[in-house]
């Protein structure tokens, strides 16, 4: 299992205590450290069955620059390429687990569905 984490993310923090508790084994990916090249970004969002601008955090600054680009197919490797760019755009926390059943898990009801 694998989470996409921001150590200051009250979610994320929540999510790891509740795997730690768990006694769930999983990776982290600090992704704001380690971004997400394009392919990993779209095979995440593939699994997640959205299109980028679902998982934009359209609150922070750098969201600006999307505004006006639209949410269409045709754009869509544009929202990518900003998310890649600027990863605190993305979402968060982000889990895949081993049989790759991705969400992200913001609250404790999705959390829970990869908890034992």
């Amino acid at each position: 299992m694998e989470i996409w984490i921001n150590p200051a993310c009250s979610k994320c923090q929540a999510a790891t205590k509740a795997l730690d508790k768990a006694g769930v084994d999983y990776v982290v990916r600090r992704y704001l450290d380690d971004p997400p090249t394009a392919a990993e970004l779209d095979a995440v969002l593939v699994r997640l069955n959205l299109d980028p601008w679902h998982v934009v955090r359209h609150n922070e600054p750098e969201a600006a620059a999307l505004r006006d680009l639209p949410r269409d197919e045709s754009h869509r490797t544009d929202w990518i390429a900003a998310m890649v760019a600027h990863p605190i755009l993305i979402q968060r926390p982000i889990l895949t687990a081993d049989d790759e059943t991705t969400a992200v898990v913001r609250d404790p009801e999705t959390l829970s569905r990869f908890l034992p």
